[in-house]
């Protein structure tokens, strides 16, 4: 069954920066617009970013421009999301995931991605 990984989430202090990778059990994901997501605690789960099936485009929310960054390596079948100038509010539980139609890239919907990751966690403090 076709499933994405996160891994590289962890403890950082207000400033840092942290590089969240999401690996692909398939190539196809290749040809998918991905995301990330984040839950905080009590909270919904959020947009953060994705990125067109060509990796050509990127959307973000207004909270994280100009400090995350999410690019792709297709020949590792891998998502990054590169986190600068990490803040306290960007503490949560982070999810990749695909959407297949790509229509999560305007949306920016949960309700449009079809495949998640397990989620890793990321905690700022100040």
């Amino acid at each position: 069954q076709a499933r994405l990984v996160e891994s590289g989430g962890g403890l950082a202090q207000a400033g840092d920066s942290l590089a969240l990778s999401c690996t692909a059990s398939e190539r196809s994901f290749n040809n998918y617009v991905m995301g990330w997501f984040r839950q905080a605690p009590g909270g919904e789960r959020e947009f953060v970013a994705a990125l067109s099936a060509s990796g050509e485009g990127t959307q973000y929310v207004d909270s994280v421009k100009g400090r995350f960054t999410i690019w792709r390596h297709n020949a590792k079948n891998t998502l990054y999301l590169q986190m600068n100038i990490l803040k306290p509010e960007d503490t949560a539980v982070y999810f990749c995931a695909a959407s297949v139609s790509g229509a999560g890239y305007y949306t920016r919907s949960s309700k449009d991605y079809d495949y998640w990751g397990q989620g890793t966690q990321v905690t700022v403090s100040s």
